[in-house]
């Protein structure tokens, strides 16, 4: 059976596991982890394919859920970002009983704009996609940035990113191609709306890949769920704002006596 990467941390009795998104490793929690091993049990994991977890090939979103699923506590806090953000909603929608509370942080139930839905143009992931066999250093290098671009603190965050990726073993072209084609192509929004468990989705207000249009959007089609903005954030709001995305979820937490 493979096995993914997984690697616990802290002193709390709460367990939450940590999903990270296309392309990356487990490490983009490491500027947070310090704000919440005195409180929680941290699950860091690398999903399917990525970082550390390279005995898998190209999975279908169940199947990366699937894969989480089998090693994941039987009962956490989920938070998930982009990419990430989706395989924590699945879960969800798969067990429910096992999910304490679902954070989505600028992620999005169907990534793709089309007609008047707010996203990624379905050509820029092709356009991705199709690069990735071309060149796929500079491929990850330009995704990397666009997470980024906006924020204050943009150029520092993308060399971080950067930094994640180069130093552990890289994905397979075929595992982040199907990760494109995942964003490309999967919108759970309507299976989405029977979720009865506490429910946040975090959002950066400069975030070109999943724009703040979508929280009121979502705030009317899950009126279950609740969003929060990060002013002067794109899409890596837990490293350019980390003391405001801690203290979001914190008190979120708090509010639910999960905290």
């Amino acid at each position: 059976m493979n096995r993914l990467y997984w690697q616990t941390l802290g002193e709390g009795s709460r367990d939450i596991v940590l999903l990270h998104g296309w392309g990356l490793n487990a490490e983009v929690w490491r500027y947070i982890v310090e704000r919440w091993t005195p409180h929680f049990r941290l699950h860091l994991i690398d999903l399917p394919g990525y970082g550390r977890s390279q005995d898998f090939g190209a999975l279908s979103l169940q199947q990366m859920t699937d894969a989480v699923l089998a090693q994941a506590p039987q009962s956490a806090v989920w938070i998930g970002w982009s990419l990430g953000g989706l395989v924590a909603s699945q879960a969800a929608l798969s067990a429910p009983d096992r999910v304490d509370a679902l954070i989505t942080v600028a992620s999005s139930p169907c990534f793709a704009a089309h007609d008047s839905w707010p996203g990624i143009r379905p050509d820029v992931l092709q356009g991705f996609q199709h690069q990735l066999s071309e060149d796929f250093q500079r491929t990850v290098e330009r995704f990397l940035a666009l997470q980024t671009l906006g924020s204050e603190s943009a150029r520092q965050d993308a060399r971080m990113l950067k930094s994640m990726v180069l130093d552990l073993p890289i994905p397979p072209v075929e595992v982040l191609s199907s990760g494109l084609d995942i964003l490309n192509h999967q919108d759970i929004t309507a299976q989405m709306q029977s979720l009865t468990l506490p429910f946040l989705r975090i959002y950066g207000a400069l975030d070109g890949l999943v724009p703040r249009k979508i929280a009121p959007l979502l705030d009317e089609r899950w009126p279950q769920s609740r969003s929060a903005i990060i002013p002067k954030a794109s899409h890596a709001p837990f490293i350019s704002h980390p003391d405001a995305f801690c203290t979001l979820i914190n008190d979120f937490l708090r509010e639910q006596n999960l905290m």
